[in-house]
């Protein structure tokens, strides 16, 4: 395992692919082992293009989902692509699945975290993939669990952006310039065929961000130039030496 690492934990196959799959193929290249863990491949509420198809199954969608997750994770240099398949709308993980997301956080050893918005009224699966990534963390913090096993530190969970993001409360803190992975990306992006519709969609939200990221890194005073970025909302707070 590399000295560095992070998690993401998706609540459907292609939401790490639209929501921070800059942030992916960025710090694989910087050389950490990025985990994704999938649990759900989306298939009952985020697949209606693969639905309209003629004598469509469920295993079929599930099938396609991962091929096409699998397909994005290699396009961004994923390290591990873990996929639950605990099925969706709505998403629920038992204890033992929570203790299988802790095992893995465990193993991971996450330098930072990545998931949902907080608040989803869109889509209650999101908003609760984060509940469950902030109670599997605490888990994976408390010595009594396994004793024996090395617990988890404090990374830090940042929010990735939401679809709707004016009714979501996500508030980004932090600004991430994806220029130079851009085309990964993109390439991955375009993997997720079952929701093309989307394709546009989140190439215009990191155009939107790269004008974000520049304003804030110094704008029209000297502002670093960015063509693409993510925006990101951190929960726990920063501690530092300077500023």
């Amino acid at each position: 395992m590399a000295d560095k690492s992070a998690l993401v934990i998706s609540a459907h196959a292609a939401d790490f692919v639209w929501r921070c799959g800059g942030a992916i193929a960025l710090h694989a290249e910087k050389g950490y082992d990025v985990t994704v863990v999938c649990l759900s491949f989306g298939e009952r509420g985020e697949s209606a293009k693969l639905w309209k198809h003629e004598g469509m199954t469920m295993d079929k969608v599930k099938d396609a989902r991962r091929a096409e997750s699998e397909k994005a994770a290699k396009a961004l240099g994923v390290h591990d692509l873990i996929e639950f398949d605990l099925g969706d709308y709505p998403l629920h993980l038992t204890q033992d699945d929570k203790f299988r997301l802790v095992d893995v956080i465990r193993k991971v050893q996450p330098s930072f975290m990545l998931s949902h918005s907080q608040y989803d009224p869109y889509n209650t699966d999101h908003m609760y993939a984060t509940q469950v990534a902030l109670e599997c963390r605490m888990i994976a913090q408390a010595w009594g669990h396994n004793p024996g096993e090395k617990v988890l530190g404090a990374p830090q969970l940042y929010l990735f952006e939401p679809h709707q993001t004016e009714q979501m409360g996500w508030k980004p803190d932090t600004f991430l310039d994806i220029t130079p992975v851009w085309e990964k990306k993109r390439a991955a992006i375009e993997c997720m065929e079952g929701q093309e519709h989307l394709w546009d969609y989140y190439t215009r939200v990191a155009e939107n961000r790269a004008n974000h990221f520049m304003r804030n890194s110094g704008g029209q005073g000297g502002g670093r130039k960015a063509k693409y970025a993510e925006g990101f909302q951190s929960i726990f707070p920063r501690t530092v030496d300077e500023l």
